[in-house]
C-alpha cells in the first residue's frame, strides 16, 4: 500500500513539493503489459483524477515510444507508484508504477481503491499517515507484531518506511490528516495510542478533490 494555503475544517491532505507537476502538463503514461481490457479500465479510473473539476492537468495515453509514467502488472511485486516527477528518474525501459495483484477478474472495488491510490502518487501525493500536520500517535509494538508477521512479514526498515516515517513539514504542502483520504492506510485502533482508527478507502474523498484542485488550479 504513499501517503493550498487557505484550509477549511474539512481540507487535509499532504503533497510532495519538490515532486509536484506543473500546472498544465500533459503527463504521458504508457503500459508495459497487461490485457486490453485491464488496462481500459485502469485507464478510466485514473482520469477521476482530472478534468474541469479536477487537477488542471492530463494524462496522454501512448502504445509506443517515450512516457512518463511506465505501468506494469508483474505480480507478487506489490502495487507502487513513484511520486509525481521523481518517475523521471527512472531508466525509460523501467516501471515507474506496478499493479501487483490486479488482474483481468479483479472487482470493480478494489480496482478503483488500488488505481485511484497509486494514480495519488503519481501526482505527487504522499502517504495520509504521514502527513506531518498531524502526527499519529502510533503503538509502535503492536504496529510491529502485525506487520512483521504474515501476509505482509516485513522487516523492521519496511515498517520505518511504510508507516512510522514522516515528512518534513516544509517538504510538502499539506493540512490536518484526513481519514476518508485514498491515500489513508487502513489503521486499526489498537496501532494508536490515542484510538485514531482510518477504513478501507476506496473512493476520492471530498477533501482528496478539493485539494488535488487547489494543488493544480483552473
Amino acid at each position: 500500500m504513499v501517503l493550498p494555503p487557505q484550509a477549511t475544517e474539512k481540507t487535509r491532505a499532504a503533497l510532495l513539493k519538490e515532486s509536484k507537476w506543473g500546472v498544465g502538463d500533459r503527463v504521458t503514461v504508457r503500459f508495459l503489459e497487461g490485457d486490453p481490457d485491464l488496462r481500459r479500465r485502469v485507464r478510466n479510473v485514473a482520469e477521476e483524477w482530472t478534468g474541469e473539476k479536477m487537477a488542471n492537468l492530463s494524462f496522454r495515453f501512448v502504445d509506443s515510444g517515450p512516457a512518463d509514467i511506465r505501468i506494469g502488472f508483474e505480480q507478487g511485486d506489490g502495487s507502487w507508484s513513484y511520486l509525481g516527477t521523481q518517475c523521471r528518474q527512472i531508466p525509460p525501459a523501467e516501471r515507474t508504477m506496478n499493479y501487483g495483484w490486479l488482474t483481468s477478474s479483479s472487482s470493480d472495488d478494489e480496482l478503483r481503491r488500488v488505481v485511484l491510490h497509486e494514480f495519488g502518487h503519481a501526482l505527487g501525493l504522499i502517504h495520509e499517515h504521514q502527513n506531518p500536520n498531524r502526527p499519529i500517535a502510533w503503538n509502535r509494538r503492536a504496529v510491529i507484531a502485525d506487520l512483521s508477521g504474515p501476509p505482509n512479514n516485513w522487516d523492521p526498515a519496511t515498517i520505518e518506511h511504510n508507516i512510522f516515517k514522516r515528512y518534513d513539514p516544509r517538504s510538502v504542502s499539506a493540512t490536518p490528516t484526513d481519514p476518508d483520504s485514498i491515500m489513508m492506510y487502513p489503521i486499526p485502533a489498537r496501532w494508536t495510542t490515542d484510538g485514531f482508527s482510518a477504513d478501507l478507502n476506496s473512493e476520492l474523498s471530498d477533501t482528496d478533490k478539493e485539494f488535488i484542485r487547489d494543488a493544480y488550479p483552473w
